[in-house]
């Protein structure tokens, strides 16, 4: 199995994510409603696995098997559904990664991710509890990815539902 790896943050990040998302937006063009940087890697001060992780929203669900499509011939390997109407790609970048999802315009999943990511924007005090669950599943997982990934559910789960009841 694959270590998990979670680092310092890196203040490259957000370049990284202006790399991809332009190209993401070349691709795509007039059929994208946004292109978000979602995921640890957007929360400036918080450690992170050093992949960076994109929504990009299609202006209609309509779009989406072509944008699919588009997506697919650019040298981004495919992964499917997530189950929650976001088709998944990744690329490795020389030492990052880049995780994409495609969703519609009014998925919940996308909707969710923005609300956990602005609420660790504005409290520090919970990126910094999140960042140190992070590192002891990291190191407590030995390269489980379905450990690590279900320990931080909880967390996220119960960071969703206080940024929902501030908006």
């Amino acid at each position: 199995m694959r270590a998990i790896k979670v680092v310092d943050y890196d203040p490259c990040w957000p370049r990284l994510f202006a790399e991809i998302s332009a190209e993401i937006s070349i691709l795509l063009g007039d059929r994208l409603l946004s292109i978000d940087h979602i995921g640890s890697t957007s929360v400036p001060g918080l450690a992170a696995k050093p992949k960076i992780d994109l929504d990009a929203v299609t202006i209609s669900d309509e779009f989406l098997p072509t944008a699919i499509e588009v997506v697919r011939a650019a040298d981004f390997v495919f992964h499917g559904d997530t189950g929650e109407q976001r088709w998944a790609f990744t690329r490795d970048h020389h030492a990052y990664g880049f995780k994409l999802y495609l969703c519609g315009p009014n998925n919940r999943a996308h909707r969710d991710r923005i609300l956990f990511r602005d609420h660790l924007r504005v409290h520090p005090e919970r990126a910094k509890a999140y960042a140190e669950l992070k590192r002891r599943l990291a190191a407590e997982a030995g390269g489980d990815w379905d450990f690590y990934t279900g320990g931080k559910t909880a967390f996220v789960s119960e960071t969703v539902r206080l940024a929902a009841l501030r908006t």
